[in-house]
């Protein structure tokens, strides 16, 4: 209902009708008019009234059968019908409840008699639209919440197989060693750190341990904890209570309370500011904090899973992270072996990678041409299993099939990882042949971290890291 309810008065007396809408304008109602029922089933469905006032005993169409149409129409069904009636016979007060009528007066009537049931049952129908918003608002609430349940099973089942990891592929004896450690781990609460390059599948290591927990039926709530901003990422980790800064106009939880009895997953760890890491050393030991603005202490029951692609010890060394806060989260580490330390994995999960992105592309490819699986096994990966999935994706969409091809694109930046020279030497030659094809343009889908499969903030700083610097002029 708008602001100012629109009444239609449908009489066939001209007085009745002038007499009515004075009052009505006098107590603030927006009035339309009709002298007959035709006129008015013309007009109820586009001036779209708040209630309509209906005499009974007009020309042409009376006034039950304006109420059975107005009933029979989607626009106009829901509106309330009060009819006016010189008719006293209960037979037409029947009738009139049975045209869809909510109520009648009888003529002559009190004009405040009139205004009262008015009142009266535009407030009805005003309940009824605010219980019928509330009753949407639940429905999208369960929606969502059923959405989230849903989202949460996905994960879980998404990462079992054989030996209960689904998408982990493979069968090396790095990747069984790691394997073995989670199975091990799982189904204890005990903090666990996974140190590994990008691209080597911290996460789905990390949603391997959850699955396979006791929580595994409560949330895993994952953080990036590099792609938060660092004046954000308190509020993120732990809420905030309204006014604790500018635009913090309602309380808020964080990702340890919505982890509450499940998993938080701390991708990137080693990217915590040190009043982050300082409330983050609390929370694992003691299972509480505060939120941003707040005293008031909130307890929770999650279980921490860190991870991180720096060796976070040498981190401690220089002074980057806290040394206590290291020795707490490195109760049970995993380390998850780069790609090229696991080459009897690379034709399962290129064979995989194949499958899998030859049904998203609706391309029908039977197998990898001989070239490009040696290629596979000659290159260092230094993106990983994200880089392999990539050159998979990409070389889907240019070979023709039904045999892969694996475009040049590979070879033009890629350094064997037999041609020589240290590992940090090939990587620091394949990152600057890369940006100096696409332009030192890092960012992007046409970007260096895009083709290497890696972020953004993580190529800058395996740049920093490799005194690797654009080329003036």
């Amino acid at each position: 209902m708008t602001d100012t309810p629109t009444i239609m008065i449908v009489d066939d007396e001209l007085f009745n009708l002038d007499v009515l809408e004075q009052e009505f304008e006098t107590t603030g109602y927006r009035i339309v008019t009709a002298g007959d029922g035709e006129e008015a089933l013309s007009k109820a469905g586009t001036c779209k009234p708040d209630l309509v006032l209906l005499d009974i005993l007009m020309p042409k169409i009376d006034g039950f059968e304006v109420c059975r149409r107005l009933k029979t129409q989607e626009q106009t069904k829901d509106i309330p019908v009060i009819f006016m009636t010189a008719l006293s016979e209960v037979e037409d007060k029947v009738k009139a409840f049975e045209a869809g009528g909510v109520d009648y007066v009888t003529k002559p009537f009190q004009l405040e008699e009139v205004l009262s049931r008015v009142r009266a049952h535009l407030d009805l129908q005003q309940a009824r639209r605010e219980l019928a918003e509330q009753n949407a608002r639940l429905r999208e609430e369960i929606d969502a919440h059923n959405r989230a349940r849903q989202t949460i099973e996905y994960l879980r089942e998404e990462i079992q197989t054989d030996h209960d990891f689904e998408e982990i592929i493979g069968d090396s004896p790095p990747l069984m060693d790691v394997l073995d450690k989670i199975a091990r781990v799982a189904t204890t609460d005990t903090t666990v750190l996974i140190q590994g390059e990008t691209g080597t599948g911290k996460e789905l290591m990390a949603r391997a341990i959850h699955a396979r927990s006791e929580r595994s039926r409560q949330p895993l709530v994952k953080v990036n904890c590099a792609a938060l901003p660092k004046e954000l990422i308190e509020s993120e980790l732990f809420g905030h209570e309204k006014g604790a800064f500018t635009g913090a106009t309602q309380p808020r939880k964080g990702r340890f309370e919505l982890a509450d009895k499940g998993t938080i997953f701390l991708d990137e760890v080693s990217e915590l500011s040190p009043e982050a890491q300082a409330k983050l050393l609390r929370v694992l030991q003691e299972q509480e904090f505060e939120r941003v603005g707040g005293e008031k202490s909130v307890k929770v029951d999650v279980r921490v899973i860190a991870a991180t692609n720096k060796d976070l010890a040498a981190t401690v060394d220089f002074g980057h992270f806290r040394e206590d806060l290291f020795y707490r989260l490195n109760v049970f580490l995993i380390e998850v072996p780069p790609l090229r330390e696991r080459r009897a994995d690379i034709p399962l999960l290129a064979a995989h990678f194949l499958r899998k992105f030859s049904a998203l592309q609706g391309r029908d490819f039977t197998e990898i041409s001989p070239e490009a699986s040696a290629e596979f096994q000659r290159y260092s990966w230094p993106g990983n299993v994200r880089e392999l999935a990539n050159v998979i994706e990409r070389s889907v969409i240019l070979s023709n099939g039904p045999v892969l091809q694996v475009d040049g694109s590979l070879g033009a930046g890629a350094h064997p990882a037999d041609s020589g020279g240290t590992l940090e030497e090939l990587e620091r030659r394949y990152i600057k042949q890369v940006l100096s094809d696409v332009n030192w343009v890092i960012e992007g889908s046409g970007g260096a971290a895009a083709v290497l499969g890696l972020k953004p903030s993580t190529l800058r700083n395996r740049m920093t890291k490799l005194d690797i610097e654009k080329p003036s002029g």
